[in-house]
């Protein structure tokens, strides 16, 4: 799985820019979260290129970026959760899932129906 990494508030205009053609997943990871570890190990497993072409994965280390975290927040209007997937398409939030309800079939099931 390719991540693209959340580092600045500036990569809010790029994913809200790459949603315009397709989906965009954000993952917000707390990296000393034995629940984040667990459903961002299963995310991985699970991750299938083929059935995923359509959407870019991007992941946040929301201790070292809590900053950005809290912008997504106020920018997507969702409530901050962790760990937490967000669905953007078209600059809003069409999905936000967060602990075990996280799924990879779900993130699938949401992109295909949405799709563009």
């Amino acid at each position: 799985m390719n991540w693209e990494k959340i580092t600045s508030v500036e990569d809010l205009k790029s994913i809200d820019k790459n949603s315009e053609n397709q989906e965009v997943m954000i993952f917000k990871h707390s990296t000393t979260c034995s629940i984040s570890a667990t459903v961002l190990a299963r995310m991985e497993r699970k991750w299938n290129a083929e059935k995923a072409n359509k959407i870019i994965p991007y992941y946040l280390d929301l201790l070292s970026f809590r900053e950005i975290s809290n912008r997504i927040a106020q920018h997507y209007g969702i409530r901050h959760e962790s760990p937490q997937v967000l669905i953007i398409k078209n600059g809003k939030c069409i999905y936000d899932a967060s602990h075990y309800d996280i799924s990879f079939d779900e993130v699938i099931a949401i992109a295909s129906s949405h799709a563009f």
